[in-house]
């Protein structure tokens, strides 16, 4: 279980300010005692005096101190922003059928095209992305739970089998019958190779490198009871090659094939991770952030030590709001060597 971060602190906080920090937009708001006013940590307005600075969880809590929204950054449109998402989201996850975006604009209170973007800003994913992730997870647990493909498809709200077997072949790598018996008649190929970080496993179904290891098989056997695991011999060569250019030199960009699948949650937070230059890190709370869940810190965390691909997708780069570590799951020793070769000048005392 990796550790989190518990939410920013005042310092923290202002050094989001200082930095004027998108991404903490929607977690508090800058309440500056000598003006009366409230402001977003992005605000462009000149930085106040940190004495005369207070901060505040939202909007509502600044009013009540009798101060007001900064009419430069509007900052209560922030929370009006969330709110509009999450209604969105919650429209979405009760739906039997996709709603359409229109459907999904007219409960968050925005017109279409605006709803569209905003919803893309705040969560990583378009309105469409998200329904169908949505889609894909309940596809995954009808498929485990009914003996019958057919059962399945219209417990997972699809009106037919040509859209679902279509979308399952996208989003599971195999087919659903397949995936209904724990991987059974897939085959899963796996090969290891010496590392300057030790004996690394690569495991790939067809479409992708699917795990990324230092341990042994353990896990492919548990998420794939069924599936044939089995060496996968001169083919894997190339995509092995590849993938150990990376482990030893983590900053390097790839385009490898990967056969990951998470919660939309999980999926968003692995891109946001996917865009951190390389020997750059980013908070736990600014990556829920950027994905339009603000108080999500502990579970951006989660989302990070559920990474099947460490490395391929860096999620070393995340850390504590203070500047700590937080955890890995490869372990904190390797997370200080992995930063350590992937930006020397940048990483130090970041494990002191």
């Amino acid at each position: 279980m990796p550790e989190t971060e518990a939410s920013l602190d005042d310092e923290g906080r202002w050094d989001a300010v200082l930095r004027r920090d998108r991404a903490a937009d929607g977690s508090f708001v800058t309440g500056v005692l000598t003006t009366g006013i409230y402001c977003r940590p992005s605000c462009a307005a000149r930085h106040p005096k940190r004495e005369n600075v207070r901060f505040f969880a939202d909007g509502a809590a600044a009013r009540a101190a009798d101060l007001r929204p900064c009419l430069r950054c509007k900052p209560d449109e922030v929370a009006r922003d969330a709110e509009g998402v999450a209604k969105a989201v919650a429209l979405i996850d009760r739906a039997e059928m996709p709603p359409t975006l229109e459907e999904m604009a007219a409960e968050a209170g925005y017109a279409p095209h605006h709803f569209h973007r905003l919803f893309r800003k705040r969560t990583g994913v378009t309105p469409a992305a998200y329904a169908r992730a949505v889609r894909a997870k309940r596809m995954e647990a009808a498929l485990k739970e009914n003996e019958r493909v057919t059962d399945a498809i219209y417990d997972a709200g699809f009106s037919g089998p040509g859209r679902f077997y279509e979308e399952a072949d996208q989003r599971l790598g195999m087919a659903p019958s397949t995936w209904r018996r724990g991987g059974g008649g897939e085959t899963i190929r796996w090969a290891s190779a010496d590392t300057s970080f030790g004996p690394v496993i690569v495991a790939a179904t067809a479409r992708g490198i699917c795990r990324l290891t230092f341990g042994g098989i353990e896990q492919l056997r548990q998420d794939f009871p069924h599936a044939a695991i089995e060496p996968g011999g001169a083919e894997m060569a190339d995509l092995v090659a590849q993938a150990v250019a990376v482990v030893e030199e983590p900053g390097r960009a790839h385009d490898l094939p990967l056969d990951v699948r998470g919660t939309a949650f999980q999926e968003a937070i692995w891109r946001e991770l996917s865009q951190i230059p390389a020997g750059e890190s980013v908070s736990y709370a600014a990556l829920a952030a950027r994905v339009g869940k603000p108080g999500a810190t502990r579970a951006a965390g989660t989302a990070c030590g559920a990474n099947p691909v460490p490395l391929l997708i860096p999620c070393h780069r995340a850390r504590r709001s203070d500047g700590s570590a937080g955890g890995y799951a490869l372990g904190l020793e390797m997370k200080a060597r992995i930063l350590a070769r992937e930006a020397p000048d940048t990483q130090r005392g970041l494990f002191d």
